[in-house]
């Protein structure tokens, strides 16, 4: 079984751990150019003298994990996670949420119906544990990486710091913030083969220690390898920080998103499960009524204050305001024999507000010989959301429908569907097209509404850890979170009002083991709940009114190991299970608790591994099987990889030239539930170069699939496979004055 292959790997890394021990290192980095108090983002006041830091607690050693809320050293925290550096997106040419994932172990994308990122962690999709400097971002929308300091991934769930969700992780965008007593201008000017363009600046004006502005803009136009496709993205986020005296910061920011683009929902897959090579060109929808359209304005305050040397308080509030509206047509069907495809679509608008305060209270302290790391904090979230779809109507279709006909493949006719030859260009323009059989259709996406709901949320959540020193080589975390999650939805068309009220407890437990400095050997346990609304509070309707909270389970155990100046390896294996509720077939007022398991196994390793050399490269193993009220069904888990793998060289040539090699492997998956559908196995290969022409000024290009392979990295259901970029390069001009 694999739970014994799993515990066998813990012991044998524990052993490895211990047996080849390395000396542990202090660094500690300052910005020579600073020389007044500051706090950082998770931390507090440090004074610098020249190059030196000034510490006057523990309470003072920020951790570079913002998302864990508490200083830990990255070290200590008993949870598989990965930070990706703004240099590091910088230097690889990335400009999505899905590139980053494509090089972390334990984590894979899923399409998102071409509108939005979606993630599968540990083997659970999501498109709502998303975060920005802590904050609940669970919009459906594609992120930008604009203004954006590093990107962190933790595995596991995580409800005790981030809530409800957050089953398999979450994803945590740290933003950047103004500088004190610095002035500087940056950007990035970028194009690529398939006719991108982007502007990035970045701008920090501040001549004090006192307050500091910073303003980061983007405008990317956009393009790629598919017919249709094109768009625009505009981002403006201006901040300020100011220090109230020497002990509080005050971080203030607002930013305006405005983001269109075309919304391609891939390829259908054939009679042997697999997608359809030959198709690989033909775009499904058109350019007038296949689109995302997304207007947003967020404001964030972030206040940070130490009572002492030893105690802080952190106050953050998040107002958000999105406006989206998601068009498309999309394959619901497809006959190899006939070449003929079955197109369906909808139109679906979203307005959502979102405020969110919260409030944590940090100390370190000791009771006896026990040294404490305490967190005490508190959230309230109210969420107002509209929502409405209306389905595709064509008139031929319904002429069918109310004639009875129906096709010998199909089956019968609908009014939401037709039937077109796959060719390229699809015979179908704007919202009028010629069917397979010759008639001309018409579509409308304004009669035949699908759903119109209003919903209220308001979640008050407690929670309290506590990070506990026993001895120097033995720690253990404990804590909870209380959640009550209040949801009233207006099902406007049949004037209903449905409430749900859920009060859940999330508990948290780790022990770590230090037998030196620069190695953990830890084990862990948390818990995670979703409401029955689900991530986007759309499905409260029917027997889901009365069912209690999906649930999930995390097990993990694992090793930290820093066993050179600056090289880390980290290896964790794991287990989620998940407990539905699901209503009796016999008796509905009897539930029957599902129970289901996925399992796994990460490695990843990064650091220099020579002076000149670096290397960032993830593994993982993932298995489990899909449980209904029957049992385990011998079925797996759709789009649940069993090996991915990962790795990225970069190399400094000399003193201004340097070059990368990268390569991410994916192996078969199930496009859906059934596994009828398959995602083949792929191996992607990407390259860069770059050249400092002065101290400000870097050029470079990023190759992405340098060997021009056919693959196709995610899917949404049987007949949405997404198409693989072919080989493309990136050409970028970078500077900072």
């Amino acid at each position: 079984m694999l739970t014994t292959h799993l515990a066998r790997t813990a012991l044998l890394i524990g052993c490895a751990a211990i047996a080849f021990p390395a000396a542990a290192e202090t660094k500690t980095e300052s910005d020579a150019g600073r020389n007044a108090p500051l706090i950082t983002d998770a931390g507090p006041i440090m004074e610098t003298q020249g190059n030196d830091i000034l510490v006057t607690g523990d309470i003072l050693q920020s951790s570079a994990v913002n998302s864990v809320k508490t200083p830990t050293p990255i070290i200590d925290v008993p949870q598989s996670l990965s930070i990706t550096t703004e240099q590091q997106i910088q230097d690889r040419g990335w400009v999505s949420i899905g590139e980053i994932i494509d090089y972390t172990p334990g984590v894979n994308t899923s399409q998102g119906e071409g509108h939005r990122d979606a993630i599968v962690f540990r083997g659970v999709r999501s498109t709502a544990d998303f975060f920005i400097d802590g904050a609940r971002d669970d919009v459906q929308y594609y992120r930008s990486l604009y203004n954006i300091e590093q990107v962190e991934i933790l595995r596991g769930p995580n409800a005790l710091l981030f809530g409800r969700g957050g089953a398999g992780g979450v994803l945590n965008r740290v933003t950047k913030k103004g500088e004190f007593n610095t002035n500087f201008a940056g950007g990035q000017v970028a194009v690529d083969t398939f006719g991108e363009f982007s502007v990035f600046a970045d701008f920090n004006l501040s001549s004090s220690d006192t307050a500091a502005f910073r303003l980061n803009a983007a405008y990317e136009s956009l393009n790629n390898h598919r017919d249709l496709y094109d768009g625009e993205r505009i981002g403006i986020n201006p901040t300020a920080r100011f220090a109230l005296g020497e002990d509080t910061i005050v971080d203030v920011a607002y930013e305006y998103a405005n983001h269109r683009r075309f919304v391609d929902r891939g390829i259908p897959t054939g009679a042997d499960g697999r997608p359809v090579e030959a198709l690989d060109r033909v775009t499904f929808g058109t350019q007038q009524e296949n689109f995302n359209d997304l207007e947003a304005h967020i404001l964030r305050a972030n206040v940070a204050h130490n009572f002492s040397d030893n105690w802080k308080g952190v106050f953050n509030a998040f107002y958000g305001d999105f406006d989206k509206v998601y068009s498309n047509f999309f394959n619901s069907d497809y006959d190899p024999a006939t070449n003929r495809i079955e197109l369906d679509g909808y139109i679906d608008s979203t307005f959502r507000e979102n405020l969110i305060l919260s409030g944590n209270l940090i100390g370190e302290f000791e009771t006896g010989s026990l040294a404490h790391t305490l967190l005490i904090g508190g959230e309230y979230i109210n969420t107002s959301s509209d929502q409405d779809r209306f389905n595709s109507r064509f008139d031929t279709s319904v002429q069918d429908a109310a004639n009875g006909v129906v096709d010998p493949f199909f089956g019968a006719a609908r009014s939401d569907l037709a039937i077109f030859f796959a060719n390229r260009p699809l015979a179908l323009r704007a919202n009028t097209g010629t069917l397979a059989d010759g008639r001309t259709t018409t579509n409308d996406f304004t009669t035949d509404l699908n759903d119109f709901t209003q919903v209220d949320i308001d979640v008050v959540s407690l929670y309290i850890q506590d990070e506990i020193e026993i001895t120097d080589w033995l720690n253990v975390i404990v804590g909870g979170r209380f959640d009550s999650f209040d949801i009233t939805v207006n099902n406007v068309p049949a004037a209903e009002i449905r409430t749900r009220k859920d009060e859940e407890f999330s508990p948290r437990g780790g022990i770590i083991l230090k037998p030196q400095e620069n190695i953990s050997i830890y084990a862990s346990y948390s818990e995670s709940f979703l409401p029955r609304s689900g991530e986007q509070f759309t499905d409260i309707n029917g027997a889901n009114n009365a069912l209690d909270p999906d649930r999930f389970e995390n097990l993990e155990a694992g090793v930290k190991w820093d066993f050179a100046n600056d090289l880390s390896l980290t290896a964790a294996i794991f287990e989620i299970r998940q407990s539905s509720p699901q209503p009796n077939d016999n008796d509905a007022a009897t539930l029957d608790i599902i129970d289901s398991e996925i399992q796994g196994f990460e490695l990843q390793l990064q650091g220099e591994v020579l002076p000149g050399w670096t290397v960032i490269a993830g593994y993982s193993y993932l298995d489990g099987e899909q449980v209904d009220r029957l049992g385990p069904t011998d079925l797996r888990p759709r789009e649940l990889p069993e090996n991915t793998f990962s790795i990225w060289n970069q190399v400094e040539v000399t003193e201004r030239f340097g070059i990368g090699l990268g390569l991410t492997h994916q192996d078969e998956s199930f496009v859906n539930n059934g596994n009828t559908a398959v995602l083949p196995a792929y191996t992607r290969i990407d390259a860069a170069a770059f050249y400092d022409v002065s101290d400000n000024v870097r050029v470079q290009v990023n190759i992405e699939n340098l060997t021009d392979t056919t693959y196709f990295p995610n899917s949404h259901s049987t007949h949405e496979v997404t198409v693989g970029a072919p080989l493309n390069a990136r050409f970028a001009i970078t500077g900072r004055f």
